[in-house]
C-alpha cells in the first residue's frame, strides 16, 4: 500500500517536472531546483500516510514550511520552496488532482534583498582588455566584451551561435529564461573583439559565437574557470563571475542613462521589479559622491 501511495504521489510530480521541461521550457537547472523543494514535500505527505495530494490541507504545508525554517534553512530557500509548492498546486488544480491549492496563503520570512556586486568602469575595463593576439586571448577578450556589452546570461552567451548575430547593425539574438527570445545590442568594443576572433578561428553560421576548446560549445562552468582565471592575471581581485559582468553592465547603463525600461528590456527581466535592484546601487554611488563633493555634506575633521 505503501509503494502505492508513494507512486501516486511522486507520479504527480513527475507529471509537473515533465511539464516545466516541454512546456514551459524551464533550464534543466531550474527543474533540478524545482525537484529538490518538491522532495520534501512528498517525504511529509508520506510521513502523514496520504493517498492524494488533495488531502494535504494548508495548515499541513505551513507546519512543513516552519519545520524547515526551524531546521535552519535561510529565508531565501524558504522562499523558493514556498514559490515551487506553489506553482505544483497551481499545476494540480489545472489537471483536476486538487480543488485549491493549500500553498497559496503560505508564509515565509522576509527575505534582505541584497544589492549586487559590480566592478567600476576602470575595473571592468582592466577586465576585459586582455592582451594578446593568440587565438585563447582573442577569444577571452571575445568572451567579457560580450557579457559585459550586452548583459547576458551565461546560459545565453553558451547558447548563441554565428547566425543569431548582424554584424551590420550590431544586434544579437538571444534566447533567455523560458525560451523567450530578445534582441540586445553588441558595443563596437565587443563587436570588434568578435570579428578579430572570426578572423582568426573562421567560423561557420552554425557555430558557436564564442567557442570553447576544440570548437565545442563553451559550458557555464567553463565561462565561469576563464573568467576566475583571467581575472586574476589582470590584476582583478575582487571575486569575478559571470553574472557580475551583467550586473555591471546594468548598473553603469542605468547610472548613465537613467532609463529603468530600456535596461529591463536589455537584460530581458519579465518584472521592471527585478531591475528596479539597479536603481538602489545608483542612489547608493549618488549618496557617496555627494558626501564627497557637497560643501554642506562634508564632514569636519574629528
Amino acid at each position: 500500500m505503501e509503494q502505492a501511495v508513494s507512486a501516486s504521489l511522486a507520479g504527480s510530480v513527475d507529471g509537473f517536472l515533465r511539464y516545466l521541461r516541454v512546456e514551459r521550457g524551464y533550464s534543466p537547472s531550474t527543474i533540478e531546483h524545482y525537484g529538490r523543494a518538491l522532495a520534501s514535500l512528498v517525504d511529509y505527505a508520506e510521513s502523514r500516510g496520504l493517498s492524494h495530494w488533495r488531502d494535504l490541507r494548508p495548515d499541513q504545508v505551513q507546519a512543513l514550511l516552519a519545520g524547515e525554517h526551524r531546521r535552519g534553512l535561510s529565508p531565501a530557500s524558504l522562499r523558493v520552496l514556498g514559490s515551487a509548492w506553489r506553482s505544483f498546486f497551481r499545476y494540480l488544480a489545472r489537471e483536476g488532482e486538487v480543488a485549491s491549492n493549500p500553498a497559496i496563503g503560505l508564509r515565509s520570512p522576509r527575505v534582505k534583498r541584497k544589492l549586487p556586486d559590480v566592478l567600476d568602469a576602470d575595473e571592468m575595463a582592466q577586465l576585459v582588455e586582455v592582451p594578446g593576439d593568440d587565438v585563447e586571448a582573442l577569444r577571452d577578450r571575445a568572451l567579457f566584451e560580450l557579457l559585459y556589452s550586452s548583459g547576458l546570461r551565461v546560459s545565453e552567451l553558451c547558447s548563441v551561435r554565428w547566425r543569431d548575430l548582424d554584424a551590420g547593425e550590431g544586434l544579437l539574438r538571444v534566447t533567455g529564461k523560458g525560451s523567450k527570445t530578445r534582441i540586445v545590442p553588441v558595443g563596437s568594443k565587443a563587436l570588434a573583439a568578435l570579428m578579430a576572433l572570426k578572423a582568426s578561428d573562421p567560423s561557420g553560421e552554425d557555430d558557436p559565437l564564442v567557442p570553447g576548446r576544440g570548437g565545442r560549445p563553451l559550458t557555464p562552468n567553463g565561462v565561469r574557470a576563464r573568467l576566475k582565471r583571467r581575472a586574476q592575471q589582470q590584476g582583478v581581485w575582487k571575486r569575478v563571475y559571470p553574472h557580475l559582468l551583467r550586473h555591471s553592465c546594468a548598473s553603469h547603463l542605468l547610472e548613465s542613462s537613467g532609463d529603468l525600461r530600456a535596461v529591463q528590456e536589455l537584460l530581458g527581466h519579465a518584472d521592471i521589479g527585478t531591475t528596479q535592484i539597479y536603481t538602489h546601487l545608483d542612489f547608493q554611488h549618488l549618496a557617496k559622491v555627494y558626501d564627497a563633493a557637497h560643501p554642506r555634506a562634508k564632514r569636519k575633521a574629528g
